[in-house]
């Protein structure tokens, strides 16, 4: 009878006459490829960093989903999430207001501290208020960041402030270096670990090219996901719901603050 129902069985699939067993879904997850030490694309182009090793432990965890990270250029990836045609990205700080096709935003992954560091000249003076004591500078950015705040913004749209946008945070700590810009705003550990590698590299032999100036905010990186795929992503609420579930988690146990320590140590 066993055989008989096996038999049965088999001749119904073969027909389609039988749901076969669901297959994991392929998702792919962007990621910035230029901002060290959180997020970039290691010397073979894949995705390395602290937002890396966390996402990879949640990813590892999740039921139903075949996960691929691939790092690209930040705005590229902004434009993707933009135009629907990318599920997700790490790591948008949360900004609904110029960024209002990203959302769904998951739990925060991190917490980063948005500084400024100016060229040594500049910096010997005081500069409390952000961005007032700045006006006249030319300030360098990530491509496509959005960290210096809508007062900020308001006084590069004036001509108060010079925005200089290069693709990556070595790019702008080389052009402190060179005085090429006064200042360069983003992440404290992004700019002290980059600077760092640039000066053991040889890059920058005079020493720091830039100093702390003023702190500017404080923001929490996450997975942002796309609202323009227009139902393309029906797995979308799922995969959110078992991912937070599991970031949850490894923000009560600790396990992120973990994983940050070991990644941080020795750098």
């Amino acid at each position: 009878m066993k055989k008989c129902f096996t038999l049965l069985a088999s001749l119904l699939l073969s027909c389609g006459m039988l749901p076969a067993m669901a297959a994991d879904i392929p998702v792919t997850i962007y990621a910035d490829a230029g901002y060290q030490p959180y997020s970039y694309a290691d010397g073979n182009g894949e995705a390395a960093g602290l937002y890396a090793e966390i996402v990879k432990v949640a990813f590892a965890r999740m039921k139903g989903y075949r996960i691929a990270i691939k790092p690209v250029p930040w705005k590229r990836g902004m434009a993707m999430l933009k135009n629907g045609t990318a599920f997700a990205l790490y790591p948008p700080y949360m900004n609904l207001k110029d960024e209002p096709f990203t959302w769904p935003y998951s739990l925060p992954l991190f917490e980063e501290i948005v500084v400024a560091v100016c060229t040594k000249d500049v910096a010997a003076r005081p500069r409390p208020r952000w961005p007032e004591d700045f006006y006249g500078l030319r300030i360098g950015n990530n491509a496509g960041f959005l960290v210096g705040g809508d007062a900020f913004n308001a006084a590069v749209k004036s001509g108060k402030i010079t925005l200089e946008e290069a693709a990556d945070t070595r790019t702008n700590i080389l052009k402190l270096g060179m005085k090429r810009i006064d200042c360069y705003i983003n992440d404290r550990i992004s700019i002290r670990l980059t600077q760092n590698q640039l000066i053991r590299e040889g890059r920058l032999p005079g020493g720091p090219a830039g100093y702390e100036a003023a702190v500017i905010a404080r923001e929490q990186g996450f997975l942002g996901f796309t609202d323009r795929d227009e139902g393309r992503f029906a797995h979308k609420t799922d995969f959110l719901k078992q991912f937070d579930a599991i970031i949850y988690d490894m923000r009560r146990t600790g396990e992120i603050e973990k994983i940050a320590h070991n990644f941080f140590k020795g750098k």
